[in-house]
């Protein structure tokens, strides 16, 4: 019995929210694994710095707001011009609005919604035709601690990312067959502009990291890890899942 392969030697991804955070600590893994990756996100100094960083033998860029889901499918075939078609998804960006119940607006339900559970499923709906023919693909999706657990002013979030752990059940019934696999990382409190709020107050931050089994709050390379689990043949039969990267603050 051989040892698992967690390289993605060969492999081309696309990341989504990889200017920044969670989605370029993904991108970047996938990189040092072996894949070649596509970042896609609005702010196109932020991918160029990346791109910088890798080399555009390794690293090709596409801003663009995904909000919009009218440019998904251009999207999908620009991604497959720089290295071919790809195997892997990353479906990292996200955003929150931090609306209270009572203060939740049309226009932040939509825009969370939108961006946090419509556009991972529209862009892998492109992209898996070409991962069927090869009879092999992943999916990733970002899933939260609100996936289950309610925060304050997290109405909308919370929602939405109950709604990917869903999402990625549903996806793997459909698509597992042709060897795409689908599963979730739920990440717990780790430092990223979309945590900022959190990590801006000390007593808060302390706070959560106490609520951990282990005692503290996540680094980036805490995650590297269970990626590259669920972007390589490792994870050949495990699909559907949802695995909570958060030292324990959901099994207290």
């Amino acid at each position: 019995m051989g040892l698992p392969d967690l390289s993605v030697n060969g492999k081309v991804a696309l990341v989504t929210g990889a200017s920044s955070g969670l989605g370029q600590v993904a991108a970047d893994c996938l990189i040092d694994a072996g894949a070649k990756v596509i970042g896609v996100a609005r702010r196109a100094d932020k991918l160029q710095e990346w791109q910088s960083k890798h080399g555009e033998d390794k690293a090709a860029i596409i801003s663009a707001d995904i909000s919009n889901r009218e440019v998904l499918k251009s999207i999908a075939e620009e991604a497959a011009s720089f290295f071919g078609a790809p195997d892997i998804l990353v479906n990292a960006a996200g955003i929150n609005t931090r609306e209270k119940a009572d203060d939740v607006t049309f226009k932040g339900w939509d825009v969370t919604l939108g961006l946090n559970l419509s556009t991972p499923f529209f862009l892998a709906q492109y992209l898996t035709p070409a991962m069927r023919k090869k009879g092999w693909g992943r999916i990733i999706n970002f899933a939260s601690l609100q996936s289950r657990r309610a925060f304050a002013g997290g109405i909308a979030y919370g929602a939405s990312k109950g709604g990917v752990e869903q999402l990625t059940r549903a996806m793997a019934e459909a698509w597992s067959k042709d060897g795409i696999m689908a599963n979730a990382v739920a990440p717990g409190f780790f430092p990223s502009e979309l945590t900022a709020p959190v990590f801006s107050d000390e007593t808060l931050a302390q706070k959560n990291a106490d609520q951990t089994c282990i005692g503290r709050n996540g680094m980036p390379d805490d995650l590297v890890g269970p990626l590259l689990f669920l972007a390589s043949h490792a994870s050949d039969y495990v699909t559907g899942q949802t695995l909570f990267v958060d030292g324990g603050f959901t099994a207290k």
